[in-house]
């Protein structure tokens, strides 16, 4: 019961946890949508797309 009289009797607390909150949510759906899996598999589609790439990484052009 005292944490439950705690809480229900906080302003400045409330306020805070509701912008704590917001911060995630807003931190994880933009990171989400700006941060997407960028793999060899999604990006190229054929084996030789993939080898092509691969071999000017390795060899730097």
């Amino acid at each position: 019961m005292f944490y439950l009289d705690g809480f229900k009797n906080m302003k400045t607390g409330k306020t805070l946890w509701k912008i704590i909150f917001l911060k995630l949510a807003v931190i994880f759906l933009f990171l989400n949508y700006f941060i997407h899996d960028r793999s060899l598999n999604t990006e190229y589609k054929t084996e030789d797309t993939k080898i092509n790439f691969v071999y000017n990484n390795l060899i730097g052009e």
